[in-house]
């Protein structure tokens, strides 16, 4: 005969709900999803929780177990005291449908958005070959079961609701920063995708997402930071910029923010589900003039970078070399006067055409 424990279990629906106490049964080697189905079956029949292979495989059983995101298959009993009251509630982050069952979509509509792995055309399936040191970089990230205990307790999405919309999470990060370590991913631009579309940047590395992964990758240190670091070396670094003003080379590669959409670039459903991005330049797109009369600025794109002025004896100008920008064009486009009326500027001011 087992031991009588004390537990308290979050109960209720999108409407709301409340903490039950019970008093259950509690064997030696148990775990928190075992005490969860002799509820069940003795006491509350109606207890909604998700689950699937009680090994710690499958990532369903993600629930809050005192205030940590855990798996309940994998969280002992004898790692509480026996006078502990063990707390479990459902994941926070995400939209509760009832009790512990939490409504986890939003992690695969990101997962929609994210270009899939990207082999060579002249490479057929079976045909493909890696050193097993590419192998092993990216084998790390290939551990994860989706549980999305990284994702619940990321704070940019668990405290931001607002953030959701521009922010794919950690889980998506070692998405694309396995991609990236990949040779035979013919996409150049997974780094950038990350800065421009995932998010990225909203990211500060506080680690909590590499405390709570139950595969232990190092989310943290070994995909997110790595990452950073890329996209700054592409962006910030003086000498690569240098390089890039005298050579022309490594120019921002083009995404669905910062190229054209017939140009191969990887695209994204977030600028069409509501997202934050607002470059300035001329689409051609009537829906995004309109847009962008009415300060939505979602879907222009900023002009493609053009040739280095040079002068008459074929030398780039000093003020070629210290310009801020990589040879682009004004974003208001080469014919285009100013002062500009306020009806063409990229932000419409609510009372712009009231008369003063």
């Amino acid at each position: 005969m087992g031991t009588k424990r004390a537990f308290r279990i979050w109960r209720g629906d999108a409407d709301g709900g409340a903490l039950t106490d019970y008093q259950v049964e509690v064997n030696e080697g148990e775990v928190v999803l075992d005490v969860i189905h002799r509820l069940q079956a003795t006491e509350t029949p109606d207890l909604a929780c998700r689950w699937n292979c009680k090994a710690g495989k499958c990532g369903s059983c993600s629930v809050e177990i005192n205030g940590k995101p855990r798996l309940s298959c994998m969280t002992r009993m004898s790692t509480f005291e026996e006078a502990e009251t063990v707390t479990v509630t459902p994941l926070r982050t995400f939209p509760i449908i009832r009790d512990l069952v939490t409504d986890v979509s939003f992690n695969y509509a990101k997962a929609r958005e994210t270009p899939a792995f990207s082999p060579p055309g002249d490479v057929s399936p079976g045909d493909y070959r890696m050193q097993q040191i590419d192998v092993e970089r990216s084998q790390e990230f290939r551990k994860c079961i989706e549980c999305f205990l990284c994702q619940t307790v990321c704070h940019v999405v668990r405290d931001h609701e607002e953030n959701k919309q521009a922010f794919a999470g950690p889980r998506y990060f070692i998405r694309a920063a396995e991609l990236d370590m990949h040779p035979l991913d013919t996409h150049t631009d997974r780094k950038e995708y990350a800065q421009a579309e995932q998010g990225l940047g909203f990211c500060n590395i506080t680690k909590c997402c590499t405390e709570v992964c139950p595969e232990h990758i190092k989310i943290t240190d070994n995909a997110i930071i790595p990452m950073k670091e890329r996209v700054v070396d592409r962006r910030y670094d003086p000498l690569v910029w240098l390089g890039n003003k005298i050579f022309r080379r490594g120019q921002v590669p083009q995404t669905s923010v910062t190229g054209s959409h017939d140009s191969g670039a990887v695209h994204s459903r977030a600028s069409h589900d509501g997202g934050f991005h607002s470059h300035a330049g001329g689409s051609h797109d009537q829906a995004a003039e309109v847009q962008a009369q009415q300060g939505v600025n979602w879907d222009r794109e900023v002009p493609h970078p053009t040739a280095p002025a040079l002068d008459a004896k074929g030398k780039m100008p000093l003020t070629e070399l210290t310009f801020d920008r990589p040879a682009a064009p004004s974003p208001f486009g080469d014919d285009v006067t100013f002062p500009l009326p306020p009806e063409h500027l990229n932000f419409a001011h609510p009372k712009q055409d009231e008369q003063y």
